[in-house]
């Protein structure tokens, strides 16, 4: 099947769906009929009037930045009885929302029927709205990658996204479903998953944001705090029930042709799942976040089952080299599995490709974004409010991987150390809503670092941090159609997407300071949109972006220590016109060059590859022949050939042995062998080779000697000797003989050490290899699992010091032997 995506439908399984938020309507002036498509959603229209005093304001990044940092601490918004009066129900098909105060029950009522609801998941729809149901862009989804498969519309004809509604739906009754399904399909290539709400909580809020987030991102969870969501398997029982409602919903709905796409640390266990029931499938899998070191990711106690998980995938792919590497260490260390430069060998002679595929923008749409005349207004507003004054601008999620707050004190400690930058610098940070859990665990010292600052260094004409705490749903895409900011929250300060490209594009740096990250693709904006001005960017270690060559004429910083921090924001704020420019070019060509149309286009077309190759190998096991007679066709047909070419193991083939008593020179072939390959090898129709994993010097020398017409292949394949012609003889020769044989003592020394170790353990040094038995013992005995550990140990000790060194290969093999 050739290796093109045309007529290919590919299968993109992310946990929301890119619309998912259903909304809905307590006015019936709204109500449509099933031919009517709902209208746009006015979401800054007041309810009444008690409700428009409540919510509606005017909302000015310059009248903002007047103001002292904002407060992280939202305050609950007064209560309105008039928000609760529903409206007699019309129509058939409208459906009307009942809302009070945030944190209410919600009553839904329509087709003939009435069902209170609990409060939104993730805090959604914490005000109603006049219109009937609606699909309208999710708040909650990989704005990335939906960015990057839209952009490769011309490329993707057919798509189809599988993932969850974005609000609770324990309630929506089976008619509803229908019609959300329906419209879902036919309007926006999407299948709903639907997950129970209390089933998704303990996923999502527990196990993938107290337990994988923080693990992923190099912060084990601490025990006792989390007591049984880290250890107990309820939490994860739940992460595996949803993970299977997603495979089977891919499953059911899978075509042939069918590229599936498998998104995030969210559904780590779907490939697999997906595989055991479609063993043919194009599978592909990327991780978004970061992947941690083994010794951080074998904290988890259901390490074995995640790894398993990815591992059904034909491609798996991360954002940066690095991240790929701990992937392979951590399945050397933990599944003992064969991990070679291109990816994992598994024990059932498959195969799973690793690679490294960056993310990267949609340059095209975000150009045409920054010619909106809004952004042009916003940037001459922005100049005018802070002539004289330079900008660092900073734009993270309120998690403390993000590192905010460590951003703040790095601030702090530039105006301490640089007093000539006191009224002359502000630090701008957007701090984008997370989940309440990541949110209340940074905010607090946060706040209390804004507000020391401000207090010690404000004057009444200048705030030098300003913080708007803003909801992610404006950010949502840069395609959006939706062109207002949303006054739905008032313990937001609401900043919609012109005018934050307006602070890109006056920032003086940019700066992200994440404890760990993946790419930063909030960078690759600001790039581009420094396009005349060509500014610095502060870019923290811990981020993948920082590891591509592109980006090493950033400032590359060590958030943890505040000095350096504020050294690199000085010497961005003070450096050279022409220093800028020149810096800016060298990161302006890794943004144009690793977009988002390349990722999604090479990762598809990489797991397609990958398919071929493994669905294209010849034998996954060798058939065993049925016993021969006389009249066998194997039989006959050997009889009637006029060239045979026979190949016979020697170990454990043509003679049985115990590794353990049989060590090199003591293993020997007995004579009736011998005599029986004499006779075979003076028929001049036959070519007999023999095949060993031994070493030349010993047995296999006996052999030629006593053989001088067969030819043998010695230390599987490193040396061989060619069948010789009547009369002559031949020699052994090495077919490794141009590679350095430096990486031998080290690996002795690393392997006498775990010999040490184990029990009944010894190591064969050959020619060109060296082969460790370690467990020469009965396969029931009880020490074998501490055996197998220290293979993984070893194995993973000689890769990470000799593997990408010396392009050592190292294989746990079966029968308890390490080569």
């Amino acid at each position: 099947m050739p290796l093109s995506l045309k007529d290919r439908r590919v299968v993109i399984a992310s946990l929301f769906l890119p619309q998912g938020t259903v909304y809905y309507d307590d006015d019936s002036r709204s109500t449509v009929t099933e031919d009517e498509p709902p209208q746009p959603v006015n979401k800054t229209a007041p309810l009444n009037a008690a409700k428009a005093q409540q919510t509606s304001f005017s909302f000015s990044i310059v009248e903002e930045l007047t103001k002292a940092a904002t407060p992280i601490a939202s305050t609950p918004p007064v209560e309105d009885p008039a928000a609760s009066v529903s409206t007699p129900n019309t129509q058939r098909d409208t459906i009307h929302y009942s809302a009070g105060k945030p944190g209410s029950e919600r009553a839904i009522t329509g087709h003939g029927y009435s069902v209170v609801r609990s409060a939104p998941r993730l805090g959604f729809l914490e005000v109603p709205h006049y219109t009937p149901w609606q699909i309208e862009p999710s708040s909650h989804g990989n704005v990335g990658l939906f960015n990057a498969v839209n952009s490769v519309g011309n490329v993707i004809q057919k798509k189809l996204w599988v993932g969850i509604v974005d609000c609770p739906t324990d309630d929506f009754p089976e008619g509803l479903r229908m019609e959300l399904e329906m419209k879902y399909q036919t309007q926006y290539e999407s299948l709903p998953v639907w997950i129970k709400d209390d089933e998704f909580t303990e996923f999502y809020d527990v196990y993938c944001h107290q337990v994988l987030w923080p693990t992923l991102h190099y912060a084990v969870p601490d025990a006792p705090k989390t007591r049984l969501n880290l250890y107990d398997s309820k939490s994860f029982e739940r992460y595996k029930a949803v993970n299977l409602q997603f495979a089977e919903a891919i499953v059911s709905n899978h075509q042939d042709g069918d590229i599936i796409m498998v998104n995030d640390y969210h559904l780590m266990l779907v490939p697999q799942m997906v595989r055991e029931r479609i063993p043919n499938a194009t599978i592909g899998f990327f991780l978004h976040v970061t992947f941690p070191s083994s010794e951080i990711f074998r904290c988890l106690a259901a390490r074995q089952k995640l790894l398993r998980g990815m591992l059904g995938a034909d491609l798996i792919a991360f954002q940066t080299y690095n991240h790929m590497r701990h992937f392979r260490q951590t399945v050397h260390r933990i599944l003992s599995l064969e991990a070679l430069p291109k990816g994992i060998q598994l024990e059932n002679t498959l195969f799973v490709d690793v690679t490294t595929l960056p993310m990267g923008i949609d340059l095209a749409t975000l150009d045409q974004k920054r010619k909106d005349p809004e952004v042009e207004e916003w940037v001459t507003n922005l100049q005018q409010r802070y002539a004289g004054v330079k900008l660092i601008v900073g734009r993270d999620k309120l998690d403390e991987v993000q590192g905010v707050r460590q951003k703040v004190l790095a601030f702090e400690t530039l105006l301490d150390r640089h007093p000539e930058f006191r009224g002359k610098v502000v630090l701008f940070q957007i701090a984008l809503s997370t989940t309440s859990e990541n949110e209340n665990m940074a905010s607090d010292a946060l706040s209390t670092a804004i507000s020391r600052i401000n207090a010690r260094f404000s004057n009444l004409s200048y705030t030098p941090v300003v913080l708007l705490h803003t909801s992610e749903v404006l950010f949502r895409e840069y395609a959006s159609t939706r062109s207002g900011t949303d006054q739905g929250q008032n313990d937001f300060m609401q900043l919609n997407f012109n005018q934050y490209l307006a602070l890109l594009t006056v920032a003086d740096a940019f700066m992200v300071t994440s404890l760990r990250e993946g790419m930063a693709l909030r960078t690759h904006e600001f790039i581009q949109c420094q396009e005349q001005r060509k500014r610095p960017l502060i870019l923290s270690e811990f981020t993948g972006s920082s590891s591509f060559i592109g980006f090493r004429s950033c400032f590359v910083v060590n958030p943890y220590d505040a000095r350096q921090t504020a050294d690199a924001m000085a010497a961005a704020l003070t450096i050279s016109d022409d220093e800028a420019a020149s810096r800016w070019n060298e990161m302006h060509k890794h943004v144009v060059s690793q977009t988002a149309q390349a990722f999604v286009t090479s990762f598809l077309i990489r797991t397609l590859r990958a398919h071929a190759e493994h669905t294209q190998r010849p034998f996954d096991t060798i058939p065993i022949l049925p016993p021969l007679t006389d009249d066998s066709d194997v039989v006959q047909e050997l009889r009637n050939s006029k060239k045979r070419l026979i190949l016979f193991g020697i170990e454990n083939t043509l003679v049985q042995h115990d590794p353990k008593t049989t060590r090199d020179l003591s293993f020997s072939v007995p004579q009736e062998v011998l005599d029986l390959l004499q006779r075979l090898s003076e028929d001049e129709r036959n070519v007999i080779y023999l095949l060993s994993s031994r070493p030349v010097a010993g047995a296999l020398e006996k052999v030629a000697d006593a053989l001088p017409y067969v030819g043998i292949v010695a230390e599987d394949g490193c040396y061989i000797k060619a069948k010789a012609n009547k009369g002559e003889t031949t020699e052994f020769v090495s077919l490794v003989g141009n590679m350095s044989m430096q990486w031998k003592e080290p690996c002795i020394e690393i392997l006498n050490y775990f010999t040490e170790r184990t029990p009944g353990s010894f190591i064969e040094e050959r020619g060109a290899s060296i082969r460790w038995r370690y467990w020469p013992g009965n396969p029931d005995d009880s020490e074998l699992p501490w055996a197998r550990r220290q293979a993984a140990e070893a194995q993973n000790h000689i890769w990470d010091s000799l593997g990408e060194k010396f392009d050592v290969t190292c294989t746990v093999l079966h029968k308890f032997n390490m080569e």
